[in-house]
Order: C-alpha cells, then structure tokens, then sequence
C-alpha cells in the first residue's frame, strides 16, 4: 500500500507546497482538470498525493487515512486534543505565516497585557451582568491560554464570517484570530496585547502517529526524508 501524502488542494498553501517539494526534488501536481481532486508525484516511487481542504488534513492524519500532510500548525493544534500524541512534525516549511493573537479596542488605553484584560472582564461582568465576549475560530487554542494565563471572567463566541468586524458590529468586545501583518486589525480598531501571542503558526509537514504503517510505508518515509534533506 502507497504512503498517502495529504496537501491542501487550492490557492497559495497548495502552490507553496507545491514549490517545496519541487525545490526538494519531489514533483507534486494536480492531475486533470483544475476541479479534480486527484493528483500526481515523481521524483520518488510509493507516494500517493491526496488533495484536501486544510482544515480536514489534520482529523485525516489523525484518523490514520492519510500518513502525511500538509497544513497550517494552528489547525492541527485546534482540531486535535492532545495533537502531539496524534502527529508529529517532520519539518517546518518556513511559509503561510500567521499569528494567532487576542486583540482589543484601540480605545480600551489601560488594556495592554492579559493581566489588564482580566481586570478588565471582571469590572465589564460587574457592570453588565454578562461575560466579556471574545469572537474567535479557534476555541480550543484560546480557551487553553487563557487558562494558562489565569484569567477566568469571559465567553467565547463562534465566528465564522470577518472576525475583526465583530466588535464594530457590538457582538463582541474583544477578539483571537490569525494575523499576518495587523492591518486589518488596525482598519477595525483593535490593537493586540502586549503578551496576547497564543501561537505563530507556519505550514508544517506532519507524520501521523497511528502504528499500523507497514514496513514498506516506513522504508518509503525514510527514503523521502532523504530525498527532502528532513
């Protein structure tokens, strides 16, 4: 059986990928037409490409459907419990940079750490009768930082649409969402906190950790780590 190498199947993340592996040796690309998932690699005998979304790559591995991917490190942090025990990374591709930051109004002058925020959240539940609302997509990696970093008093709220726009729209006070320069962020007027950094994520090349690979699987592995230099 082939080892099954998942890779995001569209935009910037599938071409970087693409380039990586191709400056490695390794020639990926999509077969057929633009709307197939299917896809070709040479340059090394025994792989088989699997083109994904990048947020199903990380469940994928860990189901033991695939054995490698390709995917944003926040994603595979978010959508797996204890992700270390799952996956493992092989290599840090050192492209699809973003931070994953908790951000607050500009106009909030005394709030600029967490422990301002938790300050903050006490004294808006003293006045409002609620939780402060942070608007986010990544609950698990939030959730898990903000109980780290001791502060209690807030509600997580789903965002699926502009997350940055939450607060303007007054369905949130404060948000945690990725970012690559803060400009939008700036746009909304929103700053982010001095120690509000929960992860720098990157695009990573992970192994799945499930143990019924077979010997040809890990011979392959090993041959593609040569051939990767990883």
């Amino acid at each position: 059986m082939m080892l099954k190498l998942g890779v995001p199947s569209k935009g910037r993340l599938m071409e970087k990928t693409f380039d990586w592996f191709g400056n490695r040796g390794v020639t990926l690309r999509k077969s057929g037409s633009d709307r197939e998932y299917a896809g070709e690699v040479s340059g090394i005998e025994g792989i088989e490409l699997v083109l994904l979304s990048a947020g199903e790559i990380p469940r994928e591995l860990a189901a033991g459907n695939i054995h490698l991917g390709v995917t944003g490190s926040d994603l595979v942090r978010e959508k797996l419990a204890n992700w270390d025990s799952q996956v493992g990374e092989l290599a840090l591709m050192g492209f699809g940079g973003a931070d994953l930051i908790i951000a607050v109004p500009q106009a909030w002058v005394d709030v600029d750490t967490l422990d301002d925020l938790d300050a903050a959240a006490a004294a808006f539940r003293a006045k409002h009768g609620f939780r402060l609302r942070i608007a986010t997509k990544y609950h698990r990696l939030v959730r898990e930082f903000l109980r780290e970093q001791g502060v209690a008093d807030y509600q997580l709220i789903d965002s699926q649409g502009a997350t940055e726009g939450t607060v303007k729209n007054e369905t949130a006070e404060a948000i945690a969402d990725i970012t690559s320069t803060g400009e939008t962020l700036r746009a909304n007027g929103l700053k982010i906190l001095d120690d509000g950094l929960i992860h720098a994520s990157q695009a990573t090349l992970f192994r799945g950790r499930r143990m019924d690979w077979t010997d040809e699987q890990r011979k392959t592995l090993k041959t593609l780590q040569k051939v990767l230099g990883i």
